[in-house]
């Protein structure tokens, strides 16, 4: 099908070589600390189960990629304010433990849109999470539920997270502008999830995806991390606990 921004969308499940442009673009897209949650390793089930849900949003002239949608259905309808505190963890864990377990999925949950920093502020992000929605309103999931990871928070890591989802702009929306997208498209901001990603590793890991060095132990502000990175030189290890923001799509 076509969007209204003249880009072609194609499921995994219409187009196998969509599988793998992921990986491609996520070391584009993320720090490269982020490659290293190992929840993520369930990503091989993800389009193995759900191949309906993940899609590129693809020049109509080239067919390139321009932008990967990602999103995983969950048997869950408890209160959207006990949403888990593991966010992101959680979810897709969740969504892959209750197909195997033959859960009959209720809601939607959007894992990631990733766009290549060329093909950022076109729209393509909002374009996405509208796809994402109608593809899950189409299978019978009328709510989606997203663990947002806020674009801007990393120019402030010292920031607690739950003050930075309060700050605003002038006309009153939030400050950060991936949550803005996702209010603009009508989501409501529930809390913050503190726990949505645990990333650890080696002090030379660590060292190896920051292109930093770490001679101390301590607290270091790492590029890219929305919160401080612990760094333990005795116990060889350092830990990232990423906090997002829980948001809620219902449908109108």
């Amino acid at each position: 099908m076509k969007t209204a921004s003249n880009y072609i969308v194609t499921t995994v499940e219409e187009s196998t070589d969509l599988r793998g442009q992921d990986t491609l673009m996520a070391r584009i897209a993320w720090p490269e600390f982020m490659l290293h949650d190992p929840v993520a390793d369930y990503f091989t089930e993800l389009y193995d189960y759900f191949p309906q849900h993940q899609f590129a949003l693809a020049d109509e002239t080239t067919g390139e990629p321009m932008c990967i949608g990602n999103s995983v259905p969950l048997a869950w309808d408890g209160d959207f304010n006990d949403l888990p505190d593991e966010g992101w963890d959680w979810a897709l864990e969740k969504g892959i433990k209750d197909h195997q377990a033959g859960r009959s999925p209720t809601i939607l949950c959007a894992i990631q849109v990733m766009l290549p920093p060329g093909h950022r502020s076109k729209g393509l992000s909002a374009e996405a999470v509208r796809v994402m929605k109608e593809i899950g309103q189409s299978r019978g999931l009328s709510t989606m539920i997203a663990p947002v990871r806020p674009s801007a928070k990393h120019l402030y890591p010292l920031t607690d997270a739950a003050r930075y989802i309060e700050w605003q702009t002038d006309e009153g929306m939030p400050f950060d502008p991936w949550l803005r997208v996702h209010v603009r498209l009508g989501a409501e901001i529930i809390k913050v999830c503190p726990r949505a990603m645990r990333i650890t590793g080696s002090v030379a890991e660590w060292e190896k995806w920051t292109d930093m060095r770490f001679p101390d132990s301590g607290t270091y502000v790492v590029p890219g991390a929305l919160v401080p990175v612990e760094i333990d030189r005795e116990a060889d290890r350092g830990v990232y606990i990423e906090p997002n923001v829980w948001t809620v799509h219902t449908a109108k």
